[in-house]
């Protein structure tokens, strides 16, 4: 994987984009921790854009290019712009998938809530809700899954089943109470 990703950066650093360095660095320290299945994700998804999109899209700018007059040529253009964000995404990728820390071991097994760990909520109505707490880079809430890095899931880490959390809304706080912690889906 180091492999793709070092490729992937001298790709992209080879073209007439250049590198931008961000413009506030990151001064937390803080480390970048993924789960397996998001870090599996993110080099699919790095995959599919180099191996498939990019290849198309490349081919199609060379067919635009091939009918002459650029400054006109919308399909050129649209190419062109298509190909910058594919480069973008792909530089953007390699240099995260250097940085982040896969989280291979599974949590304890205790009750309390840690970093991968399903946990099923109540809220003040009722409801149950049921969330994986995973790293910023991969949360997905079709998946069920949030960042810990979120409000709740700050609120969450280190609780436990039957624990009462406030969670500070820009609606106002909502209380919620831990039902249940397990580490596998079930």
């Amino acid at each position: 994987m180091r492999r793709l990703c070092a490729a992937i950066t001298a790709a992209v650093r080879a073209t007439d984009m250049g590198i931008r360095d961000r413009t506030r660095p990151d001064t937390s320290k803080k480390p970048g921790y993924i789960t397996a299945e998001g870090f599996r994700r993110l080099q699919e998804e790095a995959d599919v854009l180099w191996n498939r999109k990019r290849p198309e899209v490349t081919a199609a700018l060379a067919t635009a290019a091939a009918e002459g007059d650029r400054s006109e040529n919308a399909e050129y253009i649209y190419r062109k712009r298509q190909l910058a964000d594919i480069d973008r995404r792909l530089r953007f990728l390699g240099n995260r998938l250097k940085a982040l820390r896969v989280v291979t071991e599974k949590p304890k097994n205790d009750g309390r809530v840690y970093f991968g760990c399903w946990v099923t909520l109540e809220d003040e109505e009722g409801r149950r809700l049921r969330y994986r707490i995973v790293g910023p880079d991969e949360w997905d809430t079709a998946r069920a899954e949030i960042s810990a890095e979120s409000p709740l899931a700050r609120a969450l880490l280190g609780k436990q089943a039957g624990d009462d959390i406030e969670v500070q809304r820009p609606g106002g706080a909502a209380w919620y109470e831990i039902i249940d912690v397990v580490i596998d889906k079930q």
